[in-house]
């Protein structure tokens, strides 16, 4: 059955680039010369290292690891992927003529374009009219595979606020970046008495990286737990002030 996935590469203390980068250029050149991209490379070298990776870039080289064998396992579970409009604008041009998806693409977007197509299986479609109907368009192009969510947080945060998440996988990047974007910030619009569940499905280590595969099980109301306070929790809390 069709999962809606997403993965994303973090460091220890959450944030997924450096921080965000003033309103500019979109190419490549101009987006690797901001403070968003030494955060980004730092928490992502455990996958530009790998071989699966590389290949997937055309690039020759990498390491044939766990981390590599990991990324394989996700290029191929994948039947079509959703993306925001500003990771394409970035992606772009250094993608080329053959872009490392090999399966339909979904641009969630304002700006309205003809679709692209381009060498190897990618195809990206602009969908101007919603989130939910980039997700709708992608399970039907999935044949039967998973719908992954290619980037960037921004849109991850905004499939898990609408309930569109099946599965979520981190990589934890053991380093403390101290500032950048985050990726659970407070555009989750969660309130003080809610919270989204995850159920941790498998957990890998290497010296790299920590990958953790959670199932999103959904919202759930956060409650008082007073089962340590006989019952009592707010009396307790009253003796003590």
């Amino acid at each position: 059955m069709t999962k809606v996935t997403a993965q994303m590469s973090v460091s220890l203390d959450g944030c997924y680039t450096g921080p965000r980068d003033t309103p500019g250029s979109t190419d490549m050149s101009g987006w690797m010369r901001g403070p968003e991209a030494p955060g980004f490379f730092r928490v992502t070298r455990w996958a530009v290292d790998a071989a699966a990776w590389r290949e997937r870039q055309g690039i020759a080289g990498g390491e044939q690891s766990v981390d590599s064998e990991l990324i394989e396992e996700t290029f191929a579970a994948a039947g079509a992927y959703v993306m925001g409009r500003r990771m394409f604008d970035a992606g772009e041009v250094p993608w080329g003529e053959e872009p490392p998806f090999h399966v339909p693409v979904f641009v969630v977007t304002h700006r309205p374009r003809p679709v692209l197509e381009r060498r190897g299986g990618t195809s990206f479609t602009f969908v101007t009219d919603g989130l939910e109907r980039a997700v709708e368009l992608a399970r039907d192009a999935a044949g039967g595979l998973d719908v992954a969510v290619a980037g960037g947080g921004e849109l991850l945060r905004q499939m898990l606020r609408a309930g569109l998440l099946d599965q979520l996988e981190l990589h934890i990047a053991p380093v403390l970046l101290g500032d950048g974007q985050r990726l659970f910030d407070p555009g989750l619009g969660l309130g003080a008495d809610d919270g989204i569940e995850l159920v941790p499905t498998r957990v890998v280590g290497t010296p790299a990286v920590t990958h953790i595969r959670y199932s999103v099980t959904g919202r759930s109301k956060l409650v008082l737990d007073d089962r340590g306070a006989g019952g009592d929790l707010v009396g307790l809390a009253q003796t003590k002030r």
